[in-house]
């Protein structure tokens, strides 16, 4: 059976190997103490889920990026479009933040490793 190519940003959003598509990048079922917990490496095709010591600091950025422009959105769209004053935008922006941390959290981190790691087409899932 032929493999689907997913493309590398709804991958990234599913939070999926980047190598085989298949296994999951995080631990299931979320552990609330632990909630970026991922396994050593892929249950699938064995790929080494963290290459070195710090490598996902530089997850933070995305992190940072993202919020930070869908957070600017908000508070244009509330204050021009919507006429909120500061207080109500910045009580709506930081119940944002909070509902969404954990899951741009994740995806961040699924973005830096899909950064790093490609598809392998071939991968007949017998490597170790």
């Amino acid at each position: 059976m032929p493999k689907r190519l997913r493309h590398p940003i709804l991958n990234s959003l599913a939070k999926k190997c980047p190598r085989c598509q298949r296994g999951e990048l995080f631990t299931l079922p979320m552990n609330i103490g632990d909630p970026l917990a991922m396994p050593k490496k892929c249950t699938v095709c064995n790929q080494n889920f963290e290459p070195e010591p710090g490598f996902y600091y530089g997850a933070m950025f995305i992190s940072y990026i993202f919020t930070s422009f869908v957070i600017l959105a908000f508070a244009a769209l509330c204050i021009l479009v919507f006429g909120w004053g500061v207080y109500g935008t910045f009580a709506f922006i930081i119940f944002f933040c909070i509902v969404t941390f954990l899951w741009v959290a994740r995806v961040s981190r699924s973005i830096w490793i899909h950064l790093v790691v490609y598809y392998e087409e071939d991968f007949d899932g017998e490597e170790g």
